[in-house]
């Protein structure tokens, strides 16, 4: 990370329920991809966070039944949004997503850097 003084607090914000129809394959398939990024994210120096890391065992100890509640929408995407308050970045991974698309309006709305693809984030374009 030669390029950058110091390691960003970067949340990646990408799809998690979008294009699934709530099939949890599909969900933890969105999740590894999420989780991916945020690993390369670590091992180039920063600290990845994902709001889904915070919201879903939240979500599960407040008593949510089922994905899209009125626990689970208390939380799921508010957290995130509370999380952007702490960070420097965001970094947009995959494809169309409602959720991802609103955290990326709050980082800009917030000044904060948002990267649309990986390789943009200092000390990931070569790896």
């Amino acid at each position: 990370m030669s390029d950058h003084p110091r390691p960003l607090m970067i949340l990646v914000a990408g799809p998690y329920r979008s294009g699934t129809g709530d099939d949890p394959e599909r969900i933890a398939a969105n999740m590894r991809a999420m989780n991916l990024a945020a690993l390369r994210l670590f091992r180039a120096g920063h600290l990845p966070i994902t709001g889904e890391a915070l919201a879903l065992p939240l979500i599960e100890t407040a008593g949510s039944r089922v994905i899209g509640d009125e626990v689970w929408t208390e939380i799921f995407h508010p957290i995130a949004e509370r999380v952007l308050g702490r960070c420097d970045a965001c970094l947009r991974i995959g494809g169309a997503s409602q959720g991802a698309d609103a955290m990326v309006r709050v980082a800009r709305a917030a000044g904060l850097r948002v990267f649309e693809r990986i390789e943009a984030v200092p000390g990931c374009a070569g790896d």
